[in-house]
């Protein structure tokens, strides 16, 4: 598609999907992620829709699977979960980035959506996303390894945002979230608030969403239609 095309998302890039989960469901799911995270001080949950029964509920909640397939048909699959406890006062700030490509693989913005979902509230003190509405728009961008920081969530392919972008920061409550183009450029500082953030982002895709890059198969698991 070409570079200049909104996408199912249309010009912004993004819009928010709301009560995919009651906000007391989410922040109990929330306090059980934390009180298992705790210990160890973990971060990051990689893929848990894989082998988590909360996370496999999440993907799954009608709300949410709804408004997905409003935007890319009623065959979904989920390539890629990312959850993230973001502790108070802990550096944990994730650059500007677009969720559909690394070196691995490229989203089709026409047959994939990206959701971030939040479990615990995000306000502006604890963290929440912030984007640039419209920069879907220029298509995937040139990214970069971020240099090391010794944080557990790895190093993170940032790319460039001009000095004036719209920045808009995107706060929600717990239990609602944001549908957003492939494309989109956004990021999330750390949390400055009094206690933890926590959200799960997920790649949503169609068939035929999924380039790999690099020669593997691609990961899904189906959860809608028969088209798989």
């Amino acid at each position: 598609m070409s570079a200049t095309a909104d996408g199912p998302l249309g010009a912004a890039g993004f819009r928010r999907v709301t009560d995919w989960a009651a906000p007391g469901k989410a922040r109990a799911r929330a306090a059980e992620i934390i009180a298992g995270q705790r210990s160890g001080g973990g971060e990051v949950l990689r893929n848990p829709h894989r082998d988590q029964e909360w996370a496999q509920s999440v993907v799954r909640a009608p709300r949410l699977l709804n408004a997905v397939r409003d935007l890319i048909g009623p065959d979904v699959a989920v390539e890629n979960t990312f959850g993230v406890v973001k502790w108070p006062g802990r550096p944990f700030e994730v650059p500007w980035h677009q969720d559909g490509i690394n070196d691995r693989l490229e989203l089709d913005p026409l047959w994939s959506v990206a959701a971030w979902l939040a479990l615990t509230d995000a306000d502006a003190a604890s963290g929440c996303l912030h984007v640039v509405p419209g920069s879907h728009r220029g298509g995937y961008l040139p990214y970069a390894v971020e240099a090391v920081t010794g944080a557990a969530r790895g190093r993170a392919l940032g790319v460039h945002v001009t000095d004036g972008a719209p920045v808009e920061p995107v706060p929600v409550r717990a239990g609602s979230g944001l549908l957003m183009d492939t494309r989109l450029v956004h990021s999330s500082p750390s949390n400055l608030g009094t206690g933890a953030r926590v959200g799960l982002n997920i790649r949503f895709v169609a068939p035929g969403g999924v380039r790999m890059r690099d020669g593997s198969d691609p990961s899904l698991t189906p959860i809608s239609g028969t088209g798989w």
